[in-house]
C-alpha cells in the first residue's frame, strides 16, 4: 500500500509540473501538452475531437493550437481549403495515436512516418509518455532511421551553416547567431549521428512537413518542454512504420498514415496482422476502409 502511495504521489508531482511548466511558459496558448499516464497494457492514447472554425482561421493555426502537424491536420481533413477551410464548418482533430511498435518503450521514438515524436518516462510502476509533432527531412535530405543518443544539449544555439546549405544559398553568413532569425529557435539537442539535430524553429510551419536537411524540427512552444524532460544519453529511437496495429481493451485498432517513401499494399497490412496473429480478428471490410483513408487516425477493426 505503501508503494502504490508513492507511486500515486510521483505521477500527480511530474504531472503537476509539467503542466505548470507549460502554463508559465505559454499562457496565452490553446495548446495542450499531451502527456499520458501509461499502464504495461497501454497502446493506444488521447483521443479524437472535432472542432469549429472561427473567422479567418486556417488549418495550419488550428493544428498548431493543438499540438498537431501540418501533415496531420491535412490527412485527417481531405477535401477542406487548409488555408481558408470556411467559417463555421467542423473539423476533426486527430489527437489519438498507436503508439509505435518498438522493442522497448525507452527514451525518445520518432515515427517519421506520422511526423511524431514520442517521449516515455518514469518507473516501471509509473509511466508516461509525452508526444509532440515534429518536421523531418525533406527528399534527397531524409532523416535517417536507426538508434541514437542525445550526445549535446544546447539552449540559444548558434547556427553554423553546413556547407551543403551555402552552395545552396550564397547569401547566408557561415554563421547565424542566437535570436528570431536563427533556425534552430531557442534549443536544440545534438544525437549521435551528428549531423541530426532535434530543435525549434523560426519557420513552425514547417513542423508537419518534410522540409529540412534531415533535423527534426518542433514547434517554439514544443521545444523548451522538450530540453527540459530530457538529458544527455537518452536514446533515441527514430523509425518509419506507415501502418500500426495494436489490441487494446480487446479490441484490434489500425492506424494508417500517407508516407510518400513507402507503397503500402493491402497485403502488407494483411502480412503485419498474420505476425501479430491477428488477422482472423479484423472485418476485411473495415480494414479495406481504414487503409483507404489513410486519414492517421485509430479505427476499431474488431471482426
Amino acid at each position: 500500500m505503501i508503494g502504490f502511495y508513492k507511486s500515486f504521489f510521483q505521477f500527480l508531482t511530474r504531472t503537476f509540473f509539467l503542466f505548470l511548466l507549460f502554463a508559465l511558459l505559454f499562457p496565452s496558448s490553446e495548446a495542450n501538452a499531451k502527456i499520458f499516464s501509461l499502464s504495461p497494457s497501454t497502446r493506444l492514447v488521447g483521443a479524437v475531437s472535432t472542432y469549429t472554425v472561427k473567422e479567418g482561421e486556417s488549418l495550419i493555426e488550428i493544428a498548431r493550437s493543438f499540438d498537431l502537424g501540418y501533415n496531420a491536420i491535412i490527412q485527417a481533413n481531405p477535401g477542406i481549403d487548409p488555408f481558408v477551410p470556411g467559417d463555421g464548418i467542423s473539423v476533426t482533430i486527430p489527437s489519438r495515436w498507436i503508439l509505435p511498435s518498438v522493442e522497448t518503450q525507452t527514451g525518445i521514438v520518432i515515427n517519421l512516418s506520422e511526423f511524431r515524436l514520442y517521449y516515455f518516462f518514469g518507473k516501471a510502476d509509473a509511466r508516461f509518455v509525452q508526444t509532440f509533432p515534429v518536421g523531418i527531412g525533406s527528399e534527397g535530405h531524409e532523416t535517417p532511421l536507426g538508434v541514437f543518443k542525445i550526445i549535446e544539449k544546447t539552449a540559444n544555439p548558434a547556427w553554423y551553416v553546413p556547407k551543403s546549405i551555402q552552395l545552396e544559398n550564397p547569401t547566408l553568413p557561415k554563421v547565424v547567431p542566437p535570436g528570431p532569425d536563427n533556425p534552430l529557435g531557442t534549443h536544440a539537442l545534438r544525437l549521435s549521428n551528428p549531423s541530426i539535430l532535434l530543435h525549434g524553429t523560426n519557420r513552425p510551419f514547417a513542423v508537419g512537413r518534410m522540409d529540412s536537411h534531415g533535423c527534426l524540427r518542433l514547434y517554439p512552444e514544443d521545444i523548451p518542454i522538450l530540453f527540459m524532460l530530457v538529458s544527455k544519453g537518452t536514446a533515441v529511437t527514430i523509425v518509419r512504420q506507415p501502418i500500426k496495429v495494436v489490441v487494446e481493451a480487446d479490441r484490434v485498432y489500425m492506424e494508417v498514415h500517407n508516407d510518400p517513401y513507402v507503397e503500402l499494399t493491402l497485403q502488407d497490412v494483411a502480412n503485419l496482422l498474420i505476425r501479430k496473429g491477428l488477422l482472423g480478428r479484423v472485418n476485411a471490410v473495415k480494414m479495406r476502409e481504414v487503409f483507404n483513408k489513410k486519414d492517421g487516425i485509430p479505427v476499431d477493426i474488431t471482426y
